[in-house]
């Protein structure tokens, strides 16, 4: 066991370390906050949670000696899935090297059985400031383990954002220009459409464009065969896939339509089952379900749920639509800029009443209705309009929200309407300023 240790330790010791695109997200701020915290850096595989970590190790190593920093990836295939492997690493670190650790940083840890327990002592009894990632939420603040309550600080880590990707693919547009220049909004158009039909991931972003749908289905395979088929040994899996295909072409779920559905499919399953399956996908950060508001308990937890995907990518790779449905797509980028803004993603809902207007998002904060905001992509249509509208003056009634929003393709406005005030954004407008 040591020498496997001491193998990983002299080849990190020689490791030179990559240059990446810096994120939004900047961990040095976490550096020196007191009291000390175990810094659980989160999100869905590939969304660049290791580059982050990395970006942070090679700011320290301009003034730290690459001894007092020590990175461990435990997705490495020589680390064994044992609690020894852990009880022996802080002891070998300690022989290895002739300078003391100052730095921990455990990539996917949560692998390793016992991983929470063994990382209480070693933030309790020695001076190491503690970096964890995992692509799982159980690193995270939701699910983190008894032991590590009050001792672990969580950074959600996403694909993305429209800001990042304009920085990842290296295009500058003029703000200003936009107003008068058709080259500018020519090019403002394509980043849109690239970044709506394909989403946030960081390597699908910098690779060319035909390779693009073929490496996010190749990432949806991974994720649902290593995060839940060999993690959880499900041996139905086919009942998952045709599970998922459902969900990834549908804008609503619930467990019984689910069931009726793979039913009227002739695949044989239960549903506690498909239950159990709809946690695995959330708990990997695959999707995100969205509650409907409601006073009323037993309400919220029977009406369907609206679902999205942490990336848009996967809806295109993997939907059987044969156009590209701009509507579902917008919707869904909007929904991640708001988590990524709110990071409670409990505090945000959306809204129908017993007439059928509905609202996407409704963003409540202590307990108040703070912001009202509708997507559509065509608002040119009358009728289409005057739903969206409707919907929003329903729902004001309701709650007495006076922040009112509906995100367009590429209409901006403030009109007052009786006795509201509603904002069209253009989505690229709203993503920049978001």
């Amino acid at each position: 066991m040591n020498d496997t240790i001491r193998t990983i330790l002299y080849e990190w010791k020689e490791r030179k370390l990559p240059e990446s695109i810096p994120r939004e997200i900047n961990l040095s701020r976490y550096l020196n906050i007191q009291p000390s915290k175990i810094i659980a850096v989160t999100g869905f595989r590939r969304v660049g949670k290791t580059y982050l970590v990395l970006n942070l190790i090679n700011g320290l190593l301009k003034s730290t000696h690459r001894e007092e920093v020590v990175y461990i990836n435990f997705e490495d295939e020589r680390i064994p899935p044992k609690t020894e492997f852990l009880s022996n690493l802080i002891p070998a670190i300690k022989q290895t090297f002739k300078k003391p650790i100052r730095f921990l940083f455990l990539d996917e840890i949560h692998n390793i059985p016992l991983w929470s327990k063994w990382l209480r002592r070693v933030h309790d009894t020695e001076k190491i400031k503690i970096f964890i990632t995992g692509s799982s939420s159980k690193v995270s603040t939701r699910e983190i383990p008894t032991e590590l309550r009050g001792r672990c600080l969580e950074v959600n880590l996403f694909p993305l954002s429209f800001k990042e990707f304009l920085r990842f693919k290296n295009i500058q547009i003029d703000l200003e220009a936009l107003k008068y220049s058709e080259d500018e909004k020519m090019k403002m158009d394509n980043a849109l459409e690239e970044y709506i039909y394909y989403g946030g991931m960081p390597e699908v972003v910098l690779i060319p464009e035909e390779k693009k749908l073929e490496l996010l289905q190749e990432y949806y395979k991974t994720v649902l065969r290593r995060d839940m088929v060999e993690r959880f040994k499900i041996k139905n899996e086919e009942v998952l896939f045709a599970m998922v295909r459902l969900l990834l072409n549908s804008t609503y779920f619930s467990i019984s339509k689910l069931y009726n559905n793979l039913k009227s499919m002739n695949y044989a399953t239960g549903k506690n089952t498909l239950q159990r399956y709809l946690s695995y996908l959330e708990s990997s950060y695959f999707f995100h379900p969205l509650l409907i508001l409601s006073q009323k308990i037993k309400q919220q937890l029977q009406t369907s749920r609206k679902l999205y995907f942490i990336d848009n990518g996967f809806i295109s790779a993997l939907s059987l639509k044969f156009t590209k449905n701009f509507g579902r797509l917008y919707e869904n980028v909007v929904f991640l800029e708001l988590i990524r803004k709110y990071l409670n993603k409990e505090e945000i809902f959306y809204w129908k009443n017993h007439f059928g207007k509905e609202v996407d998002f409704v963003i409540r904060e202590n307990f108040k209705i703070k912001q009202l905001i509708q997507v559509c992509y065509e608002i040119e249509e009358e009728n289409v309009r005057k739903r969206e509208i409707t919907a929003l003056s329903s729902a004001k009634r309701e709650f007495g929200c006076e922040d009112l929003s509906i995100i367009t393709k590429d209409y901006e406005a403030e009109e007052r309407m009786r006795n509201e005030r509603i904002r069209f954004v253009p989505l690229w407008k709203w993503l920049l300023h978001a």
